[in-house]
């Protein structure tokens, strides 16, 4: 694929990509390990019962959120993925909101959570408004499912189906820091999803580098990730465990509550 010099036009358009594929998005992309959502919950310095789910999509965290228990408020800006979300999760509060201003009340939850979604923010407001709805000693938490790279044959499937619009959160989000809150830690989570290789193209097509490429571009990638992948053991002719990692961010909402500094 093209490897486009990078802009806010392209980063808009990635961003707002999603919503015309919400079905195949809700179908085929990854939920996340229960062990990364509670080591997440963990950083808050109360127990967290009431959350936000913060740019929601179609629900895969909202679900994981949910099914331990909690009282979940979902916010996405996509009509789309909302509708996705509110038919997965009727009984859960959907919210038409973004991250730059979150329709919730000051100091509402003790934790919010954002799945795949923090490097499509515009951090500092982002953070502002976090800062804002969380309690204090509340916890912020963002997750990314990615390939695993210690497995040699996801190395070379990836370097198929990565390209140079894919943005590379480990890269960007290294030093990570926010007004108000006490300094992110990290860890990963081994993580597997269920896939055949069709499904698994499946999944690579919802990625945002694929829905904004042209048509013709999009099949040629996707055809040349077939290719690899029949030639591949491990993917097999039926189900396989396609070899993921959850890396999690998380840092805690200062105690006095004060905002100090600009984020980094």
């Amino acid at each position: 694929m093209t490897d486009p010099t990078y802009d806010q036009e392209l980063h808009a358009r990635r961003a707002s990509s999603f919503g015309g594929h919400a079905a195949a998005y809700a179908e085929h992309r990854p939920d996340y390990p229960q062990a990364a959502v509670e080591w997440g919950l963990a950083g808050a310095a109360h127990d967290a019962r009431e959350v936000l789910d913060l740019a929601a999509g179609t629900g895969k965290l909202t679900q994981g959120l949910v099914d331990l228990g909690l009282t979940v408020t979902a916010v996405e800006p996509d009509e789309g993925m909302l509708a996705q979300l509110s038919k997965l999760l009727p009984d859960t509060t959907a919210l038409t909101g973004k991250a730059e201003d979150i329709p919730l009340a000051d100091e509402s939850v003790d934790a919010v959570f954002i799945g795949q979604a923090l490097h499509w923010f515009d951090l500092e407001p982002a953070f502002a408004e976090i800062h804002r709805v969380l309690r204090p000693g509340g916890v912020v938490v963002a997750l990314w499912n990615h390939d695993d790279l210690t497995v040699e044959w996801v190395v070379e499937f990836s370097k198929i189906v990565r390209t140079g619009v894919s943005r590379l959160f480990r890269d960007e989000n290294e030093g990570l820091s926010a007004a108000g809150f006490e300094p992110f830690e990290d860890h990963e989570f081994p993580h597997t999803h269920r896939r055949t290789i069709d499904t698994l193209l499946a999944t690579v097509a919802t990625h945002s580098n694929f829905l904004v490429a042209e048509p013709a571009e999009r099949d040629a990638a996707l055809a040349a990730a077939r290719e690899y992948l029949l030639a591949v053991p491990e993917a097999g002719a039926g189900e396989f465990d396609y070899p993921l990692v959850t890396t999690v961010f998380r840092a805690r909402k200062s105690e006095s509550g004060g905002r100090g500094s600009s984020p980094a």
